[in-house]
């Protein structure tokens, strides 16, 4: 009987389990587990926050869903090393795991740069977990006045979800716009206006150089007050145990088309990883949950002696804040042609390159992306299917009929 082993417990891991599940019912599988959580559904903790959800409702799969799957989970619990030779897991209670083939999942973490003065702050938390969460809804009250470094995506989460909690929400970063890793100049503006509308307050350009207890000096010479900071800068991969195994790592752990690392029966998925992105030809991070979760399940099929690739990963979002959403996906390559529609609610750009859609962004109205992100996907010619009406309204009819009959028939 095989032994699988999974460090980790997000959704690139369950996908790893449900892969495992779908080749081999047989072998053991052991995942090792830091937080003391089920796997949960991280982009929810803002809408905790809110109100809108809670513990129970943020799983990501059923109560039943490990033994089920007979899995053995070790909650709290961390991996420290990978032993090849010996193919064993060391864990930081002393234990040692065997493994015939391991995945490691072990996503990312916050990264805080080096602050003056930040170790005289009191009331300050990263936010991304179910623990970071509860730290903080404890620590915020209704006269708070809360520092956010950082305007990307987990930055406006955390600042949407304490909207209404706190008396003040400022939200500070280097970066001249909001998003700036998924959003140009245009889109980013409606995005902060609307941010703004919303009592969001913002100081973009600059950010804390120095911390003084509950005050902090930004590089534009400003001082912000404030009672609670939140450390969104951003995060970087949890490469380490692959590392100093000796695999190959660059900003996060290399794997090919079957999430294979360069170690022997070591495979690995989720934010932790780097690889293919086919919308810009490059190989990069792309710290995304549906790509956690197929990278995950590709790894163990693969693990269990199945054959599948995982080809055709694409950078996407799709987010809103105060019913403004967002949908992005792919990339803007050099030399590509851009069609655009636009008013006072929404943005449409979508970008093209050698006959290919390679990505677009999308704010406020929006329906039926999936096909805009299909044709990305797939690599699809647009001389194969009626642009001129994607252009307008992504739609079934516009895609042809082959297409049609495999997304509405199942016909390959």
């Amino acid at each position: 009987m095989k032994k699988y082993v999974i460090i980790g417990n997000g959704t690139a891991a369950a996908g790893c389990i449900e892969g495992i599940r779908s080749t081999d019912a047989e072998g053991s599988i052991t995942v090792i587990s830091a937080e003391k959580y089920p796997v949960y559904c991280r982009p929810l903790i803002s809408y905790y926050l809110e109100k809108k959800t809670d513990l129970k409702r943020m799983n990501y799969r059923a109560d039943s869903f490990y033994t089920d799957n007979h899995a053995d989970v070790r909650y709290g619990v961390s991996a420290l090393a990978i032993n090849t030779d010996e193919k064993e897991i060391s864990l930081d209670n002393g234990e040692t795991v065997p493994y015939d083939a391991l995945c490691v999942c072990t996503g990312s973490a916050p990264f805080i740069p080096p602050m003056q003065g930040l170790d005289t702050v009191q009331n300050k938390f990263p936010f991304m977990t179910i623990d970071d969460t509860l730290a903080l809804e404890k620590a915020v009250t209704p006269e708070s006045r809360v520092l956010i470094i950082g305007a990307g995506l987990i930055g406006l989460k955390c600042a949407e979800g304490l909207h209404g909690r706190a008396q003040q929400i400022t939200v500070c970063d280097l970066a001249p716009r909001v998003l700036s890793s998924i959003l140009d100049d245009k889109c980013a503006a409606m995005m902060q206006k609307h941010l703004e509308a919303n009592g969001i307050r913002f100081l973009l350009g600059t950010s804390a150089k120095e911390f003084i207890g509950n005050s902090a000096v930004m590089q534009s010479g400003e001082t912000v007050e404030f009672d609670v900071l939140v450390l969104a800068v951003g995060v970087r991969a949890n490469t380490a145990i692959v590392r100093n195994a000796g695999g190959n790592v660059s900003r996060g752990i290399l794997v090919d088309d079957v999430c294979r690392t360069s170690l022997p029966d070591v495979y690995a998925a989720g934010d932790c990883t780097e690889y293919h992105d086919i919308s810009s030809n490059s190989v990069k991070v792309m710290a995304l949950m549906p790509n956690a979760y197929m990278q995950g399940r590709t790894a163990g099929i693969n693990m269990a002696g199945g054959a599948v690739l995982f080809d055709n990963a694409i950078p996407m979002n799709s987010i809103g804040f105060f019913g403004l959403h967002c949908h992005t996906a792919g990339s803007q390559p050099e030399g590509c042609e851009m069609y655009e529609e636009s008013d006072d609610s929404h943005i449409k750009r979508l970008f093209v390159k050698d006959d290919r859609l390679t990505g677009f962004m999308l704010l406020g109205h929006m329906h039926r992306t999936g096909i805009y992100t299909a044709l990305i996907r797939n690599r699809t010619p647009l001389s194969e299917v009626d642009f001129a009406r994607l252009k307008i309204e992504p739609q079934l009819a516009a895609m042809g009929e082959a297409y049609r009959n495999k997304v509405l028939k199942g016909v390959v």
